[in-house]
Formats: structure tokens, sequence, C-alpha cells
């Protein structure tokens, strides 16, 4: 990944992520993976690259890490990770990664319901955890053609989905 320039996020940057992401994955390193799949998230694609033909957004990689990692193998708290990754975000392209993070955080809250939000961040910089609804059009107006249909693969993959409750509201607009 030290072969690319900040500036160079391109197509051969997305699939060197990838294959990062699989290769540390196949080494026991799921937390680590995750990282290399928000970067391949980050990446400046427009979605009529051939690259996603082969390897589409990879959300599916992102529950597959989260559902398949081993217990005694470090993960961390995928939640407040995607809560922070979401609500941190800077240029370039701020909100279509912001948008890409609170979709994977959906999918994290899925996987792992007990798993805290960072309930300070929340109260003290006001952040409000985006609905379903609102990550949707999120991912709509800031993501690629055919992102949507590939996060909601993603999201067909998880037991258990995340039911509006308590902080659970739709801004009208974020990030």
């Amino acid at each position: 990944m030290k072969a690319f320039a900040k500036t160079d996020r391109g197509p051969e940057f997305y699939l060197q992520a990838q294959r990062c992401a699989q290769s540390l994955w196949r080494q026991g390193f799921p937390a680590q993976a995750l990282l290399q799949i928000n970067r391949a998230l980050g990446a400046k694609l427009f979605g009529d690259e051939p690259i996603l033909d082969s390897w589409p957004l990879p959300y599916r990689a992102a529950v597959w890490v989260m559902r398949h990692r081993r217990e005694e193998q470090f993960i961390g708290n995928p939640r407040r990770h995607y809560q922070h990754l979401a609500t941190r975000m800077v240029e370039p392209r701020k909100a279509q990664r912001s948008w890409r993070a609170w979709a994977c955080w959906y999918l994290a809250c899925g996987i792992f319901p007990d798993y805290p939000a960072d309930e300070k961040q929340l109260l003290e910089e006001g952040v409000i955890e985006p609905t379903r609804e609102a990550i949707l059009r999120g991912l709509i107006d800031f993501g690629i053609a055919g992102e949507v249909a590939v996060w909601e693969v993603a999201e067909s993959m998880i037991d258990s989905l995340p039911t509006p409750g308590p902080g659970w509201e739709d801004p009208e607009s974020r990030p």
C-alpha cells in the first residue's frame, strides 16, 4: 500500500487494498482486514471501472470478516469504529466516504447488537445515528451506480438487523 501516493487512490489502489484485506484475513487479523476494507471503500471510483465486476465494493467482505472471525481473534468494537470513522471523515469525497462508513456501521450494529456505541461522543458532539433510510439516501446521493444493491446484498447476510430505538433519528441533512 505504501507504493500509492496520497493522491493515487484509483482502481489499482482499490484492488490492492482488497488484496491486502484478504491477505490479513487469511493470516488471522480480522481487525486489520477491516481497516484495509475501509481503505478500499475510500478509493476514488466512478462506478464504471472494470475492477468492480470482479471485486465489488467490499460491503460483503466486511460482513464476512465480522461474522466469521474466530472468538480469540481481536476485532475491537466495529460499531464504535465505524461511528468514529463516519463522524471524523475529512476530504476528499467526505460525504461519500462518511455514508459508506455509516453503511458499515449499520452492518456492524446488526452483527454485534450488544456492542456499545460511543455514548460520550453521541452526547457531547450531538451525533445522531442515522436510520437505514437515511443511509440509503446517502448512498444514493453520494455513492456510485449499483452501490445500494451491493450494500443490500451484504445486509441480507446479517441474521438480525438493527431496529430503531433511542438515539436513532432521521436527520434532515447528513453528514
